[in-house]
Parts: C-alpha cells; structure tokens; sequence
C-alpha cells in the first residue's frame, strides 16, 4: 500500500504546502476596527489603509489638543531617587507604598488623626493628610533655603544612603547629610567632636533637619530641639507625632515613600537655593545703583561748587 493511501492528508499537505504560503502572506492577520477577520482581497487592503489614512488625519488633528504626556516625561517609580517629582500627589504616594502602616496593634494613640483605618490588621494611613503635609514642608524648605540656610538630611539606614546622598547634592553648599549612625553629641558637643577652631570658623548649626527614619534617630532629634533647630521626619503608625516639629504622616520603612518624599522637599530646596542667588543678584545690583547715584551726586555737587 502507497503511503498517500495510508496517509492522505499528508499527500493533500504537501501538494497545496506552495500556495498556502503564498495565501499565508497575502492574508495578513490585521486587525480592523469592525472585525478581526483575515484581510483576504485587494479591496479589503484598500477599505484598510483608507480606514487608517483617516485615523492618521484625526490623530494630527486632534494632537494639539491631547495630553503632552509620553514616555520621556511620565513619572515612573524607578526614577524617584535620580529624577523625582517636583510636586507630590496622591496617587504617587499610593504607587510608592506610603499608605502602609504598622500592625494596628502597635499603633500610636497620638496617631490616630493621621490614621484612615485598618485592613488586615494593618493601619492604613490617611495620604489626604500626608499630602498637605508635605506641601508645607516642602514650602518650608524652600524657606529655608532661600533665606541661605543650611539643611540636613538624615538617613542612618543603609536603603537610606543613597537618598540623602542625593538630596543633599541638589542643595549644593547648603545641603549636608548623614548616611551613618548619628554619634551622640554631634551638636551638643560639637566643640569636644571638631576642636575649638573649627567649630569657630566654620558654620556648625543647621537651620533644618530632615530625618527620614526618626524612631531610629531620637538622639539626633533631641540634640536639634536643644540647639531650637526645627526638624521634619516621615512619621509611621507606631510612631509620636510630637517627636518632631513638623510630622509627615506616611510609611517610613519603604525606601520609595522615602525617595519620594526626600525628593520633593530636595527640589523645594534647589529652588530656594536658586532664589537665594536670585536676591543676592538683586542686592548687589541695588547697591550698585546706589552707589553710583552717591557718586553722581558727589560729582554734580563739586561741579556746583566750582
């Protein structure tokens, strides 16, 4: 027995292998916005690219119009540290974590305003409260920083390095930071820690303090409250809010809600570092006016007197 006898189809695949091909890349699987049928004659490529020649007329007619959102200046989680946002909203605080509290059990009595509720056993943190928050923060350091102050940024845990390392850069030579355990004494005792002529001749007392991870951090809290420095910490659930001066409400484990946060009130600060050069300018050139209308004046008064 021949084998086309044994297997048919098999005969039948290899006489029509040819043209199925060649049908094959005429019938391209394109999807139409009636059906998703086959495009199988010429007519049917032409309605096509009619139908599409018209979507490309809409789309450049309508793109003026459009969001000027894309993929180069949409915000996405993975640049929070090198390239954060300049104003914080909700729901990138919920992208990045910042809702989540500790076990309801361990929660703070004094945190309760701060608190929207528990799921699971765990406290959900009420982000329409860390929001504002953070805006005035974020105005604070601004502030500060135009006013030439000095701010200090504080994160002792090694996920927290690299944060306060960058936030600290974007101030410039108003921004310093401490990535390592706080040494006790650092401010109280500064004159034992750096010498009696350093401390003299170099500006040792910042004019604000940000702590990232304040419950690990108290020492560093009360030598700032001793030295009257304000100081703003991310505040979890199990946490007083009185332990700092200004409390932002949010979840203090989460190296994202800490990116974010830092980056806001860092941004806040480069823009009050560009306003403190701005009022520099301004002074030197209003003394400059003023000096010459002094001499002018000087000037027109010898020439009266000859």
């Amino acid at each position: 027995m021949s084998q086309p006898a044994i297997r048919p189809w098999l005969a039948v695949a290899r006489c029509s292998s040819k043209s199925t091909n060649i049908s094959r890349i005429f019938a391209r699987h394109q999807s139409t916005e009636q059906n998703n049928k086959p495009l199988e004659t010429p007519e049917d490529w032409h309605a096509f690219r009619e139908r599409r020649a018209e979507q490309r007329l809409l789309f450049k007619f309508f793109e003026p119009y459009g969001s000027t959102q894309n993929a180069d200046n949409t915000f996405k989680l993975g640049n929070a540290l090198h390239k954060p946002q300049a104003h914080a909203t909700v729901s990138a605080l919920l992208a990045a974590g910042a809702h989540f509290g500790h076990a309801s059990t361990r929660m703070n009595p004094n945190f309760v305003p701060y608190a929207y509720g528990t799921r699971s056993g765990i406290t959900i943190i009420d982000l329409d409260h860390t929001l504002p928050l953070l805006r005035r923060t974020a105005n604070l350091v601004r502030a500060v920083a135009r006013a030439g102050g000095i701010v200090v940024f504080i994160g002792t845990r090694p996920d927290l390095r690299p944060v306060v390392t960058k936030a600290s850069e974007r101030l410039g030579k108003q921004g310093f930071y401490v990535g390592e355990r706080w040494l006790p004494g650092t401010l109280s005792n500064r004159r034992q820690f750096f010498g009696e002529s350093v401390v003299d001749k170099t500006r040792m007392i910042p004019d604000l303090a940000i702590i990232l991870n304040p419950l690990q951090n108290v020492i560093a809290i009360n030598e700032c409250a001793a030295e009257n420095i304000p100081t703003v910490g991310i505040i979890d659930s199990n946490v007083d809010p009185r332990l700092v001066m200004y409390p932002i409400p949010a979840n203090d484990e989460n190296t994202r809600t800490a990116e974010l946060i830092a980056g806001v009130l860092s941004i806040a600060g480069r823009e009050g570092v560009a306003l403190h050069e701005q009022d520099k300018l301004a002074e030197l050139k209003k003394r400059d006016k003023v000096s010459r209308q002094k001499t002018s004046r000087y000037i027109s008064n010898k020439t009266y007197d000859t």
